[in-house]
């Protein structure tokens, strides 16, 4: 039976759009009658048990032994332990092929090994590591620790045996990094759909005590990072009250950018009108997507959005929920303007009211889109067949029919 030993960035029992992936990667493959395992790093930050098993799926942990306080040197000693860790996971469970999941931290810890053992290596990348650091506002484009980022993710890159990607700009840019494309393989973010069912239905209490009965509501169930573009939907917020009086924003999460979005809101003149709920529980969520009439996705345009697809607007199609969302490269993979979805153009305040509120005010098309829209999840973004799209490369890189 074909092993497959992944390497990770952090996994369950943490929940992050990255977790969810992983999850359904793994999932999907188990019901293929492939094994799987996984292993994480120092940067899964949640305290347990050396190896544990979470929603039926193996994780082995190796914790940070980092003494340094420098950045590159500090990560650098845990890319050390972590291949340490995947060396002896070699040895104990003796894998067919290694997948490395970005950052590019793993492919850095799990290259060695593979060589070592002659075990086919598949890296995946999510986004690259450097973009992202900008789009977290830890970095900025053109720094000597971008630029040193970047030649280790090329490194990487070369190295592979086979790559993966989630999406076509990503594809792009490494073929003009000079990577054949038949290297290449596009895995685009998906969702399990055979865990949404019906939309659940509003829960009215909790309207109620957020005071959004009879509003029209947008909102955003996320992170608040800087790339998200939650700025620019606050901005929005009195130019779409001008058209729609009874709109309403509702902010659902956290992270680096909140207290500087709470001091906007509380200087914008329509205050009333934007919410915050803070972060809840995960099995809270869908009470708050059921509140919400359009899910907002702002995000500004550089290099990390438009490469990279998220995951949150494939979520929300899934639960029949209206989109609105910035038109940078990733949303434009996956939603078509005016079918699956509504684009406007990013950085964009006014631009972004305006087409919120066609959409507020169209109410009569909304059935026919959202079943549009789910469907398009349901035919080309389905994790039971998106799964099928790494079998090709598996297959070649072991040399024989995967068993199942």
């Amino acid at each position: 039976m074909t092993r497959i030993l992944h390497i990770l960035d952090h996994s369950l029992p943490l929940h992050s759009g990255y977790t969810f992936r992983t999850r359904a990667i793994l999932k999907a493959q188990q019901a293929r009658g492939w094994q799987v395992m996984g292993i994480t790093g120092g940067r899964h930050v949640l305290s347990g048990p050396a190896e544990e098993t979470v929603e039926g799926l193996t994780f082995r942990r190796v914790p940070s032994v980092a003494t340094s306080r420098i950045g590159p040197i500090r990560e650098w000693q845990d890319i050390r332990a972590l291949s340490r860790g995947i060396a002896a996971a070699v040895r104990d469970w003796q894998p067919d092929l290694i997948h490395a999941h970005s950052p590019v931290l793993s492919a850095l810890a799990a290259l060695p090994v593979a060589r070592r053992h002659r075990i086919p290596f598949l890296y995946e990348i999510r986004a690259f590591w450097e973009d992202a650091a900008v789009g977290n506002g830890t970095d900025h484009q053109g720094s000597l620790r971008y630029r040193v980022t970047r030649a280790l993710e090329s490194h990487a890159v070369r190295r592979a045996d086979a790559l993966a990607v989630i999406c076509e700009g990503l594809r792009g840019d490494l073929i003009k990094r000079g990577v054949a494309g038949d290297k290449i393989i596009v895995s685009p973010n998906g969702v399990d759909m055979g865990v949404f069912g019906s939309p659940a239905a509003p829960d009215a209490a909790l309207r109620t005590r957020l005071g959004l009965d009879g509003a029209d509501v947008v909102g955003f169930i996320g992170s608040f990072y800087d790339y998200e573009g939650l700025d620019d939907l606050i901005a929005a917020m009195p130019h779409l009250l001008a058209k729609r009086p009874m709109a309403r924003l509702l902010l659902v999460g956290g992270g680096p950018r909140e207290d500087a979005l709470r001091v906007q809101a509380a200087a914008s003149p329509v205050a009333h009108a934007i919410h915050f709920v803070g972060r809840v529980p995960h099995e809270e969520v869908e009470r708050y997507y059921s509140l919400i009439d359009v899910l907002a996705y702002p995000r500004k345009a550089m290099r990390l959005t438009e490469l990279v697809t998220p995951l949150k607007p494939l979520e929300a199609m899934a639960q029949g929920r209206l989109v609105a969302a910035s038109s940078v490269g990733g949303h434009r993979e996956l939603i078509r303007d005016g079918d699956t979805g509504t684009l406007f153009p990013p950085d964009d305040p006014p631009a972004a009211a305006r087409a919120i509120a066609g959409l507020l005010s169209a109410r009569e098309g909304w059935d026919a889109r959202r079943i549009t829209a789910r469907r398009f999840v349901e035919q080309e973004r389905d994790w039971a067949t998106n799964i099928l799209r790494y079998e090709p490369v598996y297959h070649r890189l072991l040399g024989r029919v995967l068993e199942s």
